[in-house]
């Protein structure tokens, strides 16, 4: 029997690591989540790769920035040579398998698992691609607008929920046959879920639990379309905001929601755990709890993602693991070090891992080391017009597109980004130590003309495949019904033995 650890991974959507300080905020109806974090590593300042769900979830994978992976928005391909945490694992023998949303766009749908127990939430093909071409259009049929915002409130079942509930379901009848132990190699499944994604609906039983929440409102109130920054402009366009008017009540709703919604993943979460527990798991089971990307939730009248800033860009981050101590590390780390960090953990060696990735592995950092480089980010999809990129290193982030002027903020003085040091003399030397940076770092030009050449090519391949015969790269779960339970080509004794755990009281 091996003596590497199994793995679980749960990573939600849209969770914004702003309500994760130290573990979930104290007001959150969190229970599992919070016993989960009382005996976890607590990564505070935990930044995506690309506040974007699909970008944000191939760059946790492969410890690629979009500019390597490719994967730029919604629509591009995450190609099938890329080395994943899934291939990575499954070589030196784990098996491999994923239940819920990884957003993979293109034919292959397994990008390293052996297995899949459910078909994603979103499209694979090339539909979604956005049109550097024609800045400024709405693609209405697919872009968000703030219909989810203006449309809150309370839903006994939605896409999502339906959604959520078959993967926590899946995801928990695979705990139960992994405690088996009819296959003897270490496992690593990953539980991916889709809320608190907007549409902001939830179940009564959710909403009800934050009928007196005080923090129903934003910290920032909604500030003029004039007094924004360009891109966040260019987002308030993409979003449709002219077409609503956002009330108080609808901010209250949404948030409302949203919160619940965290609450009910709570309760996935726990069922999945109380799996793991019962089959006498955990002890040997390394346990990781990640978001693709955050939720604006209103603050400066921002929703959804597609930003830098805090609220869209900062995700939460637990790790229970040996090694690493359960406290609080507030060095600005990545979604891209997730890779090197499971791999790290599982005993493969990094040298193996080092080419293919460019995050770092945070075992040290959970055992009282530092980071040894700044965070990097990158944003390329619906509502830019060009490439964007960001360095976050100790109190500074910095922004950078082509077309706009730079961004530089103290977060330690300034949390809520509010004033833009760029400008000031004070501090035109940390400006420029940062524009060397970026400037090392990225060859901006470069990177806008990849991602165009990428959406005009997908724009070609995607109307010639939609006419004639329609082929769909959609995952398609494998039923094998006539394997399960009872059938006439099996021994129900054996059957019975092989399926009880444990046996005995």
């Amino acid at each position: 029997m091996s003596t590497r650890p199994n793995i679980l991974i749960f990573m939600v959507d849209q969770l914004t690591g702003t309500l994760f300080p130290d573990g979930p905020a104290e007001w959150l109806h969190v229970p599992n989540l919070r016993r989960l974090a009382a005996r976890s590593t607590r990564f505070a300042n935990t930044y995506t790769a690309s506040p974007l769900c699909a970008p944000g979830r191939a760059s946790f994978m492969s410890g690629l920035l979009p500019s390597r992976s490719r994967v730029y928005d919604n629509a591009a391909e995450f190609a099938a040579d890329i080395p994943t945490y899934a291939h990575h694992l499954r070589r030196v023998g784990y098996q491999t398998c994923l239940s819920g949303k990884m957003h993979f766009v293109g034919p292959d749908q397994l990008h390293g698992f052996e297995e899949r127990l459910t078909t994603d939430i979103y499209p694979a093909d090339f539909g979604w691609t956005p049109d550097y071409r024609k800045p400024g259009e709405r693609i209405d049929w697919w872009y968000h607008n703030l219909g989810s915002v203006t449309g809150s409130g309370v839903a006994e079942i939605s896409n999502q929920m339906e959604y959520d509930d078959e993967v926590a379901y899946n995801a928990t009848r695979k705990v139960y046959d992994l405690g088996r132990r009819h296959d003897a190699r270490p496992w690593c499944l990953t539980v991916s879920f889709t809320h608190p994604h907007d549409p902001y609906v939830a179940r009564r039983k959710y909403w009800d639990l934050y009928d007196d929440c005080a923090h129903l409102l934003p910290s920032v109130p909604a500030m003029a379309y004039a007094d924004h920054d360009p891109h966040s402009k260019r987002i308030f366009d993409a979003n449709d905001w002219r077409s609503f008017d956002i009330t108080d009540a609808d901010i209250r709703r949404s948030r409302r929601a949203y919160m619940a919604n965290i609450s009910y993943l709570d309760d996935k979460i726990g069922e999945v755990l109380a799996a793991l527990d019962c089959t006498c798991q955990t002890n040997n089971t390394i346990i990781l709890f990640v978001s693709d990307h955050g939720d604006m939730l209103g603050e400066r009248g921002l929703w959804f993602k597609m930003s830098f800033y805090e609220g869209s860009a900062r995700v939460p981050l637990m790790i229970a693991a040996p090694g690493m101590a359960p406290g609080l590390v507030r060095d600005p780390v990545s979604t891209l070090d997730v890779c090197p960090t499971l791999c790290d953990l599982a005993g493969v060696s990094m040298d193996d891992i080092a080419p293919w990735t460019e995050g770092q592995s945070l075992v040290p950092l959970g055992q009282g080391g530092a980071r040894s480089a700044p965070v990097a980010m990158e944003y390329a999809a619906e509502a830019s017009y060009a490439p964007l990129v960001c360095l976050r290193e100790g109190r500074w982030k910095f922004t950078r597109c082509a077309l706009d002027p730079d961004q530089l903020f103290d977060l330690d003085a300034d949390p809520h980004e509010l004033t833009d040091l760029a400008d000031d003399p004070a501090h035109a030397q940390t400006l420029q130590q940062f524009g060397d940076m970026a400037d090392a770092r990225w060859d901006l030009a470069a990177f806008d003309a990849q991602v165009r050449e990428s959406q005009a090519r997908r724009w070609i391949v995607y109307e010639a495949l939609r006419k004639g015969g329609y082929y769909p790269w959609d995952y398609q779960p494998l039923q094998k019904a006539s394997e399960r339970y009872m059938r006439n080509h099996m021994d129900l004794n054996v059957v019975e033995e092989n399926q009880r755990f444990p046996r005995g009281d």
